[in-house]
């Protein structure tokens, strides 16, 4: 029975997956439909070429999430794959077929890799995460534009609010009785403002009720992550939502760092050695290191003593950060990595 590679270029309504024997020539070809129905016809397809080595799913994480979970569901090794190159692409030409293809021919060329898990508590983490986003940007719109009325608003009505704060106005604005009809810039205004602090303050609800999930999602996975200084709820999930629910794809502790973009990228060329800004990686995650980094810059002995000695040393503060994102992202991975060691143990007995 032949090997067979499988590449599969994802959409959001189909997908379309090219069959590549282990000498790299085109074997068969589907477009299936993004329904349970259609991940069964491929996974009758795939049966009758031969023996599936793999499948090389391009969106791992967005389109294709669905597919990757049948298919490790069903026992099937998937990896992720990149899209074409622009240099690629301008060469070969632009279609389904064509980035299926590249796909199954990245398998072949050890060019995929483990993608992240998406069935276990820190897909939940990630969820929840997007969702609290999303309310903490809307409670920052209903704080500007409440600010904005006290500026533009009646002076007879808004003077006094002007001398609040934030949630002395809220609980004044949210108990103002508004008329049935609205027909004055006063009563227009009251509405408003009482409209606009009970959002407020149904948004904080909200946004505390995710923080208690949160926290509790945390604590299931990785305990000790928050035992270490300056890691909070928001920093300690952004880092778990990046390694995912199967830390073990990271080899070591330097493509930890490269995930969160901490880790310097060797720019040399001749008798040049240099290394410059690593701009790539896992933006959150790199803004929870970041995060941590200032937290210990001021609360930590340690880390003072460490940002005295490289500043005498004539390192710039962002040079600093940067030094000790990468040593905190090390100390991270560690309490993980041992975390999830302890918790496969306790698991097998």
């Amino acid at each position: 029975m032949q090997q067979i590679y499988i590449g599969v270029d994802t959409h959001s309504d189909f997908h379309v997956a090219v069959a590549l024997d282990s000498l790299g020539r085109h074997t068969d070809h589907l477009k299936f439909p993004n329904t349970s129905k259609g991940f069964s016809d491929l996974l009758s397809w795939s049966t009758a070429l031969g023996l599936v080595v793999a499948f090389g799913v391009e969106g791992t994480g967005s389109y294709g999430s669905s597919l990757s979970r049948t298919l490790s569901s069903n026992g099937y090794t998937v990896l992720e794959v990149s899209r074409p190159s622009r240099q690629y692409r301008r060469r070969r030409g632009k279609s389904d077929l064509t980035d299926a293809e590249s796909a199954a021919r990245s398998l072949l060329s050890g060019l995929a890799f483990l993608p992240k898990s998406h069935h276990g508590p820190v897909d939940s983490l990630r969820t929840l995460k997007l969702a609290r986003t999303s309310a903490m940007k809307s409670r920052t719109q209903a704080t500007n534009q409440l600010r904005s009325i006290l500026v533009t608003g009646p002076l007879e009505l808004v003077e006094d609010l002007r001398l609040l704060h934030l949630q002395s106005l809220l609980k004044k604005c949210s108990s103002y009785r508004t008329p049935n009809t609205h027909t004055s810039p006063e009563h227009v205004t009251k509405t408003v403002l009482k409209q606009l602090s009970r959002r407020h303050q149904s948004l904080t609800a909200e946004i505390s009720a995710f923080d208690e999930t949160i926290r509790l999602l945390v604590d299931r996975v990785t305990p000790e992550l928050l035992s270490i200084q300056g890691i909070g709820i928001d920093t300690a999930s952004s880092l778990l939502v990046a390694i995912g629910d199967n830390p073990d794809r990271l080899r070591s502790e330097s493509s930890f760092a490269h995930l969160c973009g901490v880790a310097p990228l060797p720019a040399s060329s001749g008798k040049t050695t240099r290394h410059r800004l690593n701009r790539g990686g896992n933006r959150d995650a790199n803004r929870a290191l970041h995060v941590v980094a200032l937290v210990r810059m001021a609360h930590d002995q340690r880390t003072r003593e460490y940002v005295a000695k490289r500043t005498s040393e004539g390192k710039s503060k962002k040079e600093i950060i940067r030094c000790l994102k990468r040593y905190i992202s090390r100390e991270v991975f560690r309490v993980i990595r041992m975390s999830r060691i302890s918790q496969s143990t306790i698991d097998n007995l």
